[in-house]
């Protein structure tokens, strides 16, 4: 009996702990709700977008085997705790509030333009989220001022996104976290040959 108290026992303070380490960031479901809208915006039906998505994990390894007959006999103990804890553990994040949407609807629009430049390597992404006109001379000079403007635009939208989903999920502070999973997931989705700035340093993808 002293032994199964004191399974019990340890057993409350693991899961215990496990809910307290998902009050944090949830960088996996983050990641997850980026290529979502990431892939929004590149457009699925783009067969140079990369399906690189986040993993989603999988079952464990090596993991200990627990005699069922003692499993059941657990059971009616630490179901009030396990089944919370699952559910805890199973973080989602919130990316479809009026305000991202016509953010999402905004970016797609503008992406249809800007993926030409994508493409010549005029246009590359920083590591901060945002995107940067490398190469102006690379883009003609009748059209230089109008990508300006659609690089200019782009940045005030990904800027408002990133606050927009961090409040949309009630933690305001989360916003310089999702700003660095989006500015991997833009660079992680991107077709091939698209420019990204790493460590101070443009390289093609």
């Amino acid at each position: 009996m002293k032994t199964r108290q004191l399974f019990i026992v340890v057993l409350g303070v693991c899961l215990a702990a496990c809910v307290t380490v998902n009050v944090y960031f949830p960088e996996s479901a983050a990641e997850r709700a980026a290529d979502v809208f990431v892939k929004d915006v590149y457009g699925r039906d783009d067969p140079d977008v990369q399906d690189s998505s986040a993993p989603t994990g999988g079952a464990p390894t090596g993991a200990i085997e627990v005699p069922v007959s003692t499993l059941i006999a657990l059971w009616s103990d630490i179901g009030q705790i396990v089944l919370p804890v699952a559910h805890a553990q199973q973080p989602d994040i919130n990316i479809s509030t009026p305000a991202i949407n016509v953010l999402r609807s905004a970016m797609a629009q503008r992406h249809r333009q800007l993926k030409p430049h994508y493409h010549s390597g005029a246009v590359g992404m920083s590591a901060t989220g945002l995107i940067i006109l490398r190469e102006p001379k690379v883009v003609p000079l009748k059209q230089r001022n109008v990508v300006k403007k659609l690089v200019a635009d782009e940045n005030a939208d990904r800027n408002r996104l990133y606050g927009e989903i961090a409040k949309a999920n009630a933690h305001p502070e989360w916003k310089k976290d999702i700003r660095g999973i989006f500015a991997e997931r833009w660079v992680g989705n991107a077709p091939q040959g698209w420019w990204y700035n790493s460590g101070g340093k443009w390289q093609q993808k």
